[in-house]
């Protein structure tokens, strides 16, 4: 068996819609037992591929200002792991560009990505950083990278 057969491309999709499902109502829709879908979950949960979390929006939650800064370093993982250790940061990627880190905040207010992007900009080997704020959250999603009815984003068919 695929870590990612069809099966299990359907079993992330379900939990994708709804991460609460229970492992019965999804074996009764994909004609498995229970237990065959408790393991198929656990492997790819071990594997890496799976993890069922609870979602939220910051904006909603009463924080003011989301946004993404581009930063130009050297010591491109240090810099990137010191960042990540960062509460404010939700996501931090090393990418190719005029950018070598992408680095996503989620601050109070406009003071405290003020506090951020200085404490950022004084990181050694941090030689300039970019701010854009998020004026309106359009799309946020989690749900890509099964394409197991067609009907969705996906790498594979």
């Amino acid at each position: 068996m695929s870590l990612l057969d069809k099966s299990n491309r359907r079993i992330i999709e379900i939990l994708q819609q709804d991460g609460r499902r229970s492992f019965t109502s999804i074996g009764r829709d994909l004609g498995m037992s229970e237990a065959a879908v408790r393991a198929r979950v656990q492997r790819m949960t071990d594997a890496g591929v799976l993890s069922v979390v609870a979602v939220t929006d910051p904006l909603r939650l009463g924080f003011e200002v989301m946004a993404l800064i581009a930063v130009q370093a050297t010591d491109l993982t240090r810099v990137a792991d010191e960042v990540s250790e960062w509460a404010e940061t939700s996501y931090v990627v090393i990418a190719a560009g005029a950018y070598d880190l992408l680095v996503e905040v989620v601050c109070e207010d406009n003071s405290d990505l003020l506090r951020v992007v200085e404490r950022l900009r004084s990181v050694d080997g941090v030689r300039s950083t970019e701010t854009f704020m998020y004026l309106s959250l359009r799309k946020m999603t989690y749900s890509w990278g099964t394409g197991a009815n067609g009907d969705g984003p996906s790498r594979r068919g």
